[in-house]
């Protein structure tokens, strides 16, 4: 996917994520519970909950909130979960890879393989797409943080693999294995990013218009709304007439 469209997906997401804070601070709140029973409490010495708090203000979801979602993780009585990666093909022939938190592997299945059916696609085999993307970390700043060349430099010198820049922000593409390091040289310098996580980057882009792009906008918001459904990523690159209607 180009660093335009990709940068316009975050954006549908965001205004997406806008209208629906409760079931958006319960995702997140989920993240940050399995981040904590994982490790320790405290995201200087935990990674996974650094990342997930991370993503946590950048929507800003109440330090209360927070707190609690870490207690949580560390008591006794926290839910197991199991993450989960389905993987399928939607209409317009796109490949979505869907990660989930399930405590019931059984029921998630069953339903993201119905939803996959429900709006064209089809739910796949383990492996079947993710060859088309590549598993990369990902740092998000605003686009006043720098011009293009001067993100590129830094790119390099905290050893980001690239940094894509458009109109909207600067994208820092690390490998998974140097996330955190490139994560906290960039907040270093730059402050709290806008986002930093791992993501499915797609290797090329799909182009999905008409009535092919509007049932694959259903299926990716049904497939969002799941509660059980952390992200979805897709090689898809929908027009700026389709994104208005995600974002709407």
């Amino acid at each position: 996917m180009a660093g335009h469209s990709q940068f316009k997906n975050i954006m549908f997401r965001k205004g997406k994520q806008d209208k629906e804070r409760s079931k958006l601070f319960s995702k997140l709140a989920r993240e940050i519970t399995v981040a904590s029973k994982s490790g320790l409490p405290d995201p200087n010495h935990n990674p996974r909950l650094r990342t997930a708090i991370i993503a946590a203000k950048a929507q800003s979801m109440p330090k209360d909130n927070i707190e609690r979602a870490i207690r949580k993780g560390q008591g006794g009585d926290a839910e197991n979960y199991d993450e989960v990666r389905y993987e399928g093909r939607g209409p317009g022939g796109v490949a979505l890879i869907v990660e989930a938190l399930t405590d019931n592997r059984n029921r998630t299945s069953a339903d993201v393989r119905s939803t996959f059916a429900k709006y064209g696609g089809e739910m796949g085999a383990s492996n079947s797409v993710a060859f088309l993307f590549e598993h990369v970390g990902q740092v998000v700043y605003p686009r006043n943080k720098g011009s293009e060349d001067q993100m590129l430099e830094l790119a390099i010198d905290v050893g980001a693999n690239e940094c894509v820049s458009t109109e909207d922000g600067h994208e820092f593409l690390t490998a998974l294995d140097d996330f955190i390091a490139v994560r906290d040289a960039l907040e270093a310098k730059l402050g709290q990013p806008t986002s930093a996580s791992f993501v499915w980057r797609p290797q090329s882009a799909v182009a999905v218009r008409d009535e092919a792009a509007d049932q694959l906008i259903k299926l990716v918001e049904a497939l969002d709304d799941h509660d059980d459904v952390q992200n979805v990523f897709g090689n898809y690159e929908l027009s700026d007439a389709a994104l208005a209607k995600l974002a709407g």
